[in-house]
């Protein structure tokens, strides 16, 4: 299965999405978006097929959201699009694209409604939180 993932190492939640990936016997590719940003035309489409807004794509935690002004309600999508081009980190993160959908995976569990039923056993993320058992079934 062709799975790409948008990823961060330094972030817990990518690195859990990304181990979640591998747990079904998937090698993705692995796109360090702060080195190699998607285009303005990949991003879009990761955000529309996510079912999310441009504003509900964007990270506002240790990043310069704010001293951007980028709370102001009033900009627009393309606006907000130019700030996340201009400084990836306000991309929010993971993005997982596969052919069974695209997931902005907060938390990284998500990233299980779009990939095939293919764990390798048990799952338990870096909190100590576990996702799936050990036939490899998602823990709710």
């Amino acid at each position: 299965m062709d799975v790409t993932i948008y990823h961060n190492p330094a972030c817990g939640t990518s690195r859990n999405t990304l181990a979640l990936i591998r747990n079904a016997g998937i090698e993705p590719t692995i796109i360090e978006y702060l080195q190699a940003p998607p285009s303005r035309d990949q991003l879009l489409r990761m955000i529309t097929a996510s079912g999310l807004t441009v504003r509900q794509a964007i990270r506002e935690k240790g990043t310069p959201y704010a001293e951007l002004g980028l709370d102001n309600q009033e900009l627009t999508d393309d606006r907000l699009l130019d700030a996340m081009l201009a400084h990836p980190i306000l991309i929010n993160r993971p993005f997982v694209v596969t052919p069974l959908g695209t997931r902005l995976t907060r938390p990284s569990e998500m990233v299980l409604d779009i990939l095939p039923d293919t764990h390798k056993g048990p799952f338990t993320k870096e909190d100590g939180e576990q996702v799936l058992d050990a036939e490899g079934k998602r823990i709710d």
